[in-house]
Order: C-alpha cells, then structure tokens, then sequence
C-alpha cells in the first residue's frame, strides 16, 4: 500500500501545473515542475506539501490579489484533486494573511478539489471575527463542501492542523454546529459529529448539553451525529452520556467464560477474545473490549475498542467473539512484556485476562 506522501508526486505537480498555465499563459509550468519535483522524495507528507506550495509561490504573480485570482480561476477551468490541491491552499494559508479577503473567497474555490481545512486556521487565528462571520456564510451555503468546512475547518482539535486558542472556547462555534447538525449530508453531519466529540474532551457538560438538545428536536441524521459525537465519552463509561443514548451504566450484566487465547504471543500475532453475557433483565448494552498496552517505561493508558451493541434479554445467554491484532501502527508502538485485556459493558469493567507478547524477531 502507497505511502500517503507518494500522492505528492510528478503527476499531482504537473496537474497543478496544467490548471495555473491554462488560465494564466506567463506560469512558467515546466520551470515549476522541475523546481517543485526537486529533493522532494525523502520528505514526509505535510513537507511535501510545503514545498510544492514555496515553489507556487515563487512562479505565481507576486501580488497575492492576482495569484488568488489565478487560482480560483484555474479550479474553476480544470478540477484539482487533493493532492494536487493541497498545495494551492497552502500557498494562501501562508502568503494571504494580509488579504483575507481575496485568500477566503481562493479557499472557498478550493475546498470543492482538496479541503481547505487546514489552511482556514491561520486566518482564525489572524482574523477571527472575518472568518467566523465567512464560515457562519458558508454553513448556509448550497454547496456541502462549504458547509462542511464551516464545521471541520473550525474543530478545536482537528487533527493535523494548529491549534487556534479562540477556538478553545465552544461557545465560538456552537452556532455553526447548530445549524448544521441535521445537514442533509452525511459528509457534513460526520464533521458536525467530530467537532462535537472534540469538544466533549474538553468541556464535556457543554457537549452533553448540546447533544440532549438535538436530541429533543432532530430526525435520524441527527441522532446518528449524536451517538458519533458521544463515542469518547461511552468507551469513557460516562453514565450521563451512556444514559443519553438509552444505556444503563449501573444495571447487571455478568461476563462469563472470557477467553483471550493464546495468552502468550510474538508481537504481530493475534488473539481471540471469547465469553458470555448475561442479563436477569433486558438490557441495551454497550460492549467494549479495553487493551491496557505495556510501555517503554512501564503501562500506558488503555485504549478502548469498540465491540458490538446487544440487547439482552433474560436466560437468553450472549456468546462475543473477536479477535485482535497485536501489531505496530502509525500511532501506536508495541513492546513486549505483559498486557491486559478487559470486558468493559456500559462503562464498567466487569472481567479481564492477562496476555503476554513476546517480541517478534
């Protein structure tokens, strides 16, 4: 599987390439391409970006009003994707601060080819109330990629981006988020989920009221953006949002015959966890399984899995099986040494089993 960084390449410079000389003929395509392609593969992915966008802004006009205008013309003539978008945002995200104006209306051309949520930041930080005001604009505008950047461009932990300490304040994008939780797009109404679950890490009551209240008065869509948004805080076991979604975190549910076999495996290898649930009444229940993984220097916090959702009905006994892969990931290095898995249903631990993973080489 690609490298995400390999999306930056020869073909995505030439297609930025091809956009800006076809509306604008003084871009001198084949010096930017040469330029832009230069020393390009030991970089990482936002590096690549970067260096792409240095090199548009040395052959675009240097009046940043004259090099948006180019672009939001180029787009309009030849679709861009996001990788050979992303560096046409990030072009405005550094050199546009002193034209918000002009940057915005770029941006809000772009962000239908390669999102502009990363390169909306600066201008949040810089100008915060022209932004918010465009972004309150763009979360009623027809097209759902405006309207989904009101939102994404807007989280106050969207991940890859810079932190905006306005921001940090909920009450600053609520507005948006209420007008654009019952969206008729999934892709919008997945933002609006994220950025409310954004919220709940830090102002978790803020978040648990605002989910109550569309609860009251929003359809389906809206209900599916709740329990999105509520995710972190259900593998939390917080009671209140648990009992939001229709979960009781103190009724009596039992886990019986767990099994996480083998309990001894090289790192990269799998386990399979089995056991039995049972209830003396029905019982909507949450399942998760939680991996309380070694560190370097001793355990780590645990990360929370999601399993499956059941209704439990008495003397009616629930087998659960899954099975789960001790290997590396982007985020997440493995060691060896001993690690726990546990039952968790509606917020509470109620079994768990000792593993230990060997290294694999």
């Amino acid at each position: 599987m690609a490298d995400l960084k390999d999306h930056v390449n020869d073909a995505s410079i030439t297609r930025l390439a091809t956009a800006v000389a076809r509306v604008h003929p003084a871009f001198p395509s084949a010096d930017f391409v040469t330029a832009a392609r230069r020393g390009l593969e030991p970089l990482a992915l936002k590096q690549r970006v970067s260096a792409v966008s240095a090199q548009l802004a040395t052959f675009l006009p240097q009046s940043f009003p004259h090099a948006a205008q180019v672009l939001r013309e180029a787009v309009a003539a030849t679709p861009l994707d996001m990788w050979s978008g992303w560096p046409a945002t990030d072009y405005i995200a550094v050199h546009g601060l002193e034209h918000p104006d002009d940057a915005l209306a770029a941006l809000a051309a772009l962000t239908p080819h390669a999102t502009a949520e990363f390169a909306i930041r600066p201008y949040l930080a810089r100008h915060p109330e022209r932004t918010l005001a465009q972004l309150h604009q763009w979360a009623a505008d027809p097209d759902q990629h405006l309207r989904r950047l009101a939102s994404e461009g807007s989280r106050p932990r969207l991940p890859w981006a810079s932190r905006v300490p306005t921001l940090a304040d909920p009450q600053v994008t609520l507005p948006l988020l209420d007008r654009l939780h019952d969206d008729p797009e999934p892709y919008v109404r997945r933002s609006v989920a994220n950025h409310l679950n954004d919220i709940t890490k830090d102002h978790p009551d803020v978040a648990l009221a605002t989910a109550r209240r569309w609860s009251a008065s929003g359809g389906e869509g809206t209900a599916w953006v709740v329990r999105h948004a509520l995710r972190s805080l259900i593998k939390q076991g917080h009671p209140e949002a648990l009992g939001l979604l229709g979960f009781d975190h103190g009724v009596d549910v039992t886990v019986t015959d767990l099994s996480v076999t083998p309990d001894t495996l090289a790192i990269g290898g799998q386990v399979t966890i089995a056991f039995t649930l049972t209830a003396d009444s029905d019982v909507r229940a949450a399942v998760d399984y939680v991996v309380h993984y070694a560190g370097a220097r001793g355990a780590r916090a645990p990360k929370v899995f999601k399993l499956t959702t059941a209704t439990l009905e008495p003397g009616l006994p629930r087998q659960v099986t899954r099975r789960h892969t001790f290997q590396h990931v982007s985020i997440r290095q493995l060691y060896p040494g001993p690690h726990r898995v546990d039952i968790q249903v509606n917020g509470r631990v109620l079994a768990g089993a000792d593993i230990v993973l060997r290294d694999g080489h």
